[in-house]
């Protein structure tokens, strides 16, 4: 069976062809609020071309609630015949949240949190790099969401910067030569790349002290599409995992059918 999976963040949306756990086909688009249901089909339709008809079923999970409106519509419209899963507060997901208000979590961070178990157990740190936010995700040995932290994403940190500094600049995001810059594109680099870097080991070095753990024992794990940007710099990380939210939705949507 070949699911459609996508996870619809605040800067882009990415869509996976997702078969036994394994993304055969990839996509990733700007999450555009104004782009209407009748827009989203047209966008799929081009993008996959004849792999659509080997999709048997669609995941969607959403931090954008317009866009999510939108594709409620699509899949209504459009995809019809398709049975497909919106996650959301009530869908069965096996973690159980231990938060003050459940329904506040964002539900590509429990797709994380579950993908996350099933792949490497537990106690695990997800850390998603988006480009408006970067995630910290915990859970527990046992496999409970417990919690995590929400940090500016390296993206629109660098936007910031470059709109509100008089002499500063829009940079591409690369690693610079070093930590110690020549000139203000690299000052701009090293303070991202090297920033996040040592920003991600001092939340990750907390957590799991607060955790009571050892650290040899914590499953650290790295996704999202600017992970690669950092992930030699952070000596915290375990694991390199990519596609966790895509296949924790093919992990829901099972669980749900």
């Amino acid at each position: 069976m070949a699911l459609l999976a996508a996870d619809i963040g605040n800067s882009h949306t990415v869509l996976g062809l997702v078969v036994d756990g394994q993304v055969t086909a990839d996509w990733r688009v700007a999450t555009d609020e104004r782009r209407t249901s009748d827009e989203w089909a047209v966008l799929l339709r081009g993008l996959l071309g004849p792999a659509l008809d080997e999709v048997d079923g669609i995941a969607v999970c959403a931090t954008v609630p317009a866009v999510l409106h939108e594709w409620r519509q699509m899949l209504a419209k459009a995809f019809a015949e398709v049975p497909h899963l919106v996650v959301e507060p009530g869908v069965r997901t096996g973690i159980p949240v231990l938060m003050d208000n459940p329904r506040e979590v964002g539900t590509d961070r429990i797709i994380n949190a579950l993908a996350a178990v099933h792949e490497y157990g537990g106690p695990a740190i997800v850390v998603d790099f988006g480009g408006t936010a970067t995630t910290f995700d915990v859970i527990s040995g046992i496999g409970q969401y417990v919690g995590g932290a929400i940090t500016p994403g390296i993206e629109i940190s660098l936007e910031a910067l470059g709109r509100r500094g008089a002499q500063l600049r829009k940079v591409e995001l690369l690693r610079p030569r070093s930590v110690i810059a020549k000139n203000t594109v690299e000052a701009l680099q090293a303070g991202m790349v090297f920033g996040v870097a040592s920003q991600v080991e001092g939340i990750v070095s907390r957590m799991i002290d607060e955790l009571g753990a050892r650290t040899a024992d914590v499953q650290v794990i790295a996704t999202g599409y600017l992970a690669p940007l950092v992930l030699d710099e952070c000596r915290s990380f375990t694991q390199h995992d990519p596609w966790l939210t895509l296949r924790g939705l093919e992990l829901v949507f099972s669980r749900n059918r």
